[in-house]
């Protein structure tokens, strides 16, 4: 059987990891990026305004991972919402459509107890590798 490659991107432009996990890890052609806070990489702290401004900044983190693969949002196909309060559902789904345009990955979305750092939301992601030509479902799944 044929090995299958793995990498570990890494970028100083999103937060450094708070864990023992990588911002992202690539295996073949998907890339699988790791919970994203409203974090400032700048100051490892949330960012101020809440959970609008914390979902803007995790979109911008991941879209910082996303880069190191060649990619951008338009690569993602599946993402998971966690929120600290469901009720910010909304709030998060008007920042989410800046950056989530057309095309829309699918999507999970969860209330949880709590989030590190005492975060609002958190963000993580799976992105395909390379080049996205988008064709219309004929039916035949």
């Amino acid at each position: 059987m044929a090995a299958i490659q793995r990498s570990i991107p890494y970028t100083p432009k999103a937060p450094i990891r708070l864990g023992i996990y990588s911002q992202a890890v690539v295996v073949d052609r998907t890339m699988y990026i790791s919970g994203q806070l409203g974090m400032d990489p700048k100051t490892g702290q949330l960012v101020p305004g809440g959970t609008m401004a914390e979902a803007k900044q995790a979109l911008i983190n991941m879209g910082e991972i996303l880069k190191t693969a060649h990619c951008d949002y338009n690569n993602v196909v599946k993402t998971t919402v966690l929120l600290a309060d469901l009720n910010d559902f909304n709030s998060v789904n008007e920042v989410y459509q800046q950056f989530f345009k057309t095309n829309f990955p699918a999507r999970a979305a969860y209330q949880v107890a709590a989030l590190p750092r005492g975060g609002r939301v958190e963000i993580e992601a799976v992105a395909v590798l390379g080049p996205i030509v988008d064709s219309p479902m004929d039916n035949k799944l």
